[in-house]
């Protein structure tokens, strides 16, 4: 008899960027991230009792192989955590509600709907246990960590937060001023190309960064001093902090060695039109960057409809076939 879960998870964009692990997955600084509503990967599994697990994998209806095998690695290296499927042959079938070459990169909501799907299988009826959902997420993507819980999510260890840590990443969506959770994020496409250094390498580059040290030095400080503007509701600190943590991030792309710039053309001129927006309108809007060319603007809801008719006016010229992605920040619901 053949059995079927569904489960969705959303991406999310970090503001306090991580970069740069060790061990397993665990982050070298500590990370704050809104979790998005409309970019999410949907997955579905189909399994029924056999002698021993197998597994096919389908992505958006063609099979993938080199996906299916990322699976089957993290299945095994993990296998203690997942007893529970050694007699079940599992057929696994995603897509994402994004196109696939946005530049959005889709292993956090990927990872982290696999994994509530899983747990879907694990518990039955009973709750899912969110925190043991990020801990496992975060073993296949770090990133995907941050997406099992909605609106607002710190994932590394914090001394304002006793109960935070590398293993796992925590909500922390009660603990945020209610302007932050109107918040929008419009994502301009700047590029459809697969990136030249992934994300994987880019992390492995900062082993022997020489700005290392003090990265995430400023990383925990950006971290302990976005949770108090969080609180407060502090729009400049925020657009200060967010900045920043784009900036470097980038920067720390381009002292690494080898060097290397994910940066293009049109990200500079996004950047630029929207540093003189906010100038010449002294609206809150600001802009993020993942470890990508495409740009990331953020804003609360009460300016929306200012922004998006910059977005249609100036801002999509820039963006691949003028395409970008509304999004917003999901809710508690």
């Amino acid at each position: 008899m053949n059995n079927q879960i569904i489960k969705r998870s959303p991406s999310n964009i970090a503001i306090v960027k991580y970069w740069g692990k060790h061990g397993t997955q665990l982050p070298n600084n500590p990370s704050i991230s809104f979790t998005l509503s409309n970019c999410f990967t949907e997955t579905k599994i189909t399994y029924s009792e056999n002698e021993s697990m197998s597994l096919e994998f389908y992505f958006e209806g063609k099979e993938n192989p080199a996906f299916k095998a990322k699976i089957e690695k993290y299945l095994n290296e993990n296998r203690r955590y997942f007893s529970f499927l050694n007699n079940l042959d599992l057929k696994i079938e995603s897509y994402n509600s994004f196109p696939h070459s946005s530049g959005i990169a889709s292993s956090a909501s990927s990872m982290s709907a696999l994994i509530m799907c899983l747990l879907e299988i694990k518990y039955k009826d009973a709750k899912i246990d969110l925190r043991e959902a990020s801990y496992l997420s975060r073993l296949a993507s770090g990133s995907a960590a941050r997406s099992v819980y909605p609106t607002m999510t710190l994932w590394g260890k914090t001394p304002s937060l006793p109960d935070s840590s590398d293993e796992y990443a925590i909500p922390i969506g009660e603990m945020i001023n209610p302007v932050f959770k109107t918040y929008h994020d419009s994502i301009l496409i700047v590029s459809s190309k697969e990136k030249s250094v992934s994300s994987r390498a880019g992390h492995s580059l900062m082993d022997n960064h020489p700005m290392a040290k003090n990265r995430y030095a400023t990383a925990r400080k950006n971290t302990e001093d976005l949770l108090t503007i969080l609180k407060q509701g502090d729009l400049e600190g925020f657009i200060r902090i967010t900045e920043s943590e784009a900036n470097q991030l980038h920067d720390l792309m381009s002292t690494s060695t080898p060097s290397y710039t994910l940066k293009e053309p049109n990200t500079i001129r996004i950047i630029d039109e929207i540093l003189n927006f906010r100038k010449d309108t002294g609206l809150p809007v600001c802009y993020t960057l993942d470890a990508g060319p495409n740009v990331h603007l953020l804003y609360p809801d009460s300016c929306s409809k200012e922004i998006h008719t910059f977005i249609e006016e100036t801002l999509k010229n820039y963006c691949f076939d003028n395409k970008y992605i509304d999004d917003i920040v999901s809710s508690n619901n």
